[in-house]
């Protein structure tokens, strides 16, 4: 399996720490307010790498922090603290606030088939974890107490940016939305590890520490969260591109500062989903929800089958008329699976194998998702019964989470209602041949018993089976084989 991996800016070969494991790690969500789709865009894309790292017969451990203190309006270390804001908006607490919209949160991930990580933990149950980092940064040198705060000293390192060529000028004051001048750092681009003199009035959330009573900064909680659950090695980290600088950085810095030696192997970073008019946010526009869609009748899934048909490393333009144009693909793609047979012979191993040798090439291939599709698609068209094209569509969906084959069934069950209010009658052979003459007779029979004429009937199931034709009723037809 191929990865570009963020750090070196190179396609390389995933092979993972532990023969037996993959440690794998997400940037949760910051819950003071419901995810919009361009947030969802890089969950679902995670979980595709999840899933199908377990399709190819890895054991998968993967951790996700939920964003409940320590995260400000801007990526720098100043600004409102988002959960204050949220809970003075709604006028709950910022606890009730994060439980409701962590609910929220989770139940957007289960509309979208986005499977819930091995281990989820809030930042706010691992204080301890923080200021043992920071404890040890500060006995090593790397990190400084200064106007209150404890700051990551970011001139110890010998290489601090590691996403991007950044220049020093691109850090001054006022470049990014929000940030103000902070004279208590040595260094412009050092962080705060943790707030005992914060800008924020009334700030909610408080723990006693080496340097007073305050609270950490957001790029300790990820650092802090993944060793806690995942030890001194990692080897994917992932997260929406707009993490990769500062946040990101920061990470890598703080940790290997910490522990002394390189800790993640491979960086995977989703670009975002744009409008029309520019990148998707909440404060921006229409909010986009899942629920918003859900309004305007579009099922969600269509939504996650728009994201697969665009490789997650190149931004995505949203607008209602390419989504419109993604749910009626995906509802034409439902109605072909449900038009194909489940007892339509045996499984054919060997042509199985060559379709999911398609699908594995394409996803092997950076996460070629728009590949895959593709791949599904090849699926119906093979020269190959139903029984093994439902197979193998089954098995990429286990990966692809679009919930093809159960949604088929019921579009299935909807034609088969429609097609007995009007009265139809279906063939069906077992072995998937089709055979005009047959088919006629058995039409002939069917035509006879409606007539009443069961001696006719009788005459003509007779026929058959003197021919070596074998007709069973089955609710709403016949079946029939060669014997």
């Amino acid at each position: 399996m191929i990865l570009y991996n963020s750090a070196s800016r190179k396609r390389e070969e995933f092979v993972p720490n532990h023969p037996d494991i993959v440690k794998m790690y997400t940037c949760g969500p910051t819950v003071y307010h419901f995810a919009h789709i361009g947030n969802l865009r890089s969950y679902i894309m995670e979980d595709i790498l999840e899933k199908y790292l377990r399709y190819t017969g890895y054991n998968v451990k993967r951790v996700m922090n939920i964003t409940d203190v320590g995260h400000l309006t801007s990526d720098a270390d100043e600004g409102e603290d988002k959960m204050l804001k949220g809970a003075r908006r709604e006028h709950k607490t910022v606890m009730e606030i994060a439980k409701y919209y962590t609910d929220a949160f989770f139940d957007d991930c289960r509309k979208l088939n986005i499977k819930t990580p091995d281990v989820v933990e809030p930042a706010t149950a691992c204080i301890d974890e923080y200021i043992k980092i920071i404890s040890k940064l500060m006995d090593t040198g790397y990190a400084y107490f200064a106007g209150g705060n404890v700051y990551f000293d970011t001139s110890k390192l010998e290489r601090y940016y590691i996403f991007n060529d950044f220049k020093e000028e691109d850090l001054n004051v006022g470049v990014r939305e929000g940030v103000e001048e902070d004279t208590n750092k040595r260094n412009k681009n050092d962080f705060v590890l943790w707030f005992t003199k914060s800008k924020f009035e009334d700030q909610a959330l408080k723990w006693d520490s080496p340097w007073g009573v305050g609270y950490p900064g957001w790029h300790i909680e990820c650092s802090g969260i993944s060793m806690k659950h995942l030890g001194e090695d990692l080897d994917i980290h992932c997260g929406g591109i707009d993490n990769a600088f500062p946040h990101h950085t920061n990470e890598i810095a703080q940790s290997e500062s910490y522990l002394g030696h390189h800790w993640c192997n491979y960086w995977m970073h989703v670009l975002h989903l744009n409008t029309t008019s520019g990148k998707m946010s909440k404060s921006s526009g229409e909010f986009l929800t899942v629920s918003l869609l859900e309004q305007k009748g579009y099922d969600p899934l269509a939504y996650r089958f728009f994201c697969l048909q665009s490789h997650y490393r190149k931004s995505l333009v949203f607008s209602w008329e390419n989504l419109d144009n993604a749910q009626g693909a995906y509802q034409k793609l439902i109605a072909r699976i449900a038009a194909l047979k489940p007892e339509d012979g045996t499984l054919d191993q060997a042509a199985f194998d060559e379709l999911d040798g398609k699908f594995r090439a394409a996803l092997d291939n950076d996460l070629n998702t728009s590949l895959a599709v593709t791949a599904l698609y090849d699926v119906l068209k093979a020269k190959t019964n139903d029984t093994t094209r439902l197979a193998a569509i089954g098995a990429f969906d286990g990966v692809l989470g679009l919930s093809l084959l159960e949604k088929a069934a019921v579009k299935r069950e909807e034609l088969r209602k429609e097609q007995l209010a009007a009265g139809a009658f279906t063939i069906v052979s077992e072995s998937g041949e089709a055979d005009a003459e047959i088919e006629a007779k058995i039409l002939a029979r069917q035509d006879a018993k409606k007539a009443k004429n069961f001696a006719e009937a009788d005459r003509i199931r007779d026929e058959l089976r003197a021919d070596g034709i074998e007709v069973t009723d089955i609710p709403h037809g016949a079946k029939w084989k060669r014997i």
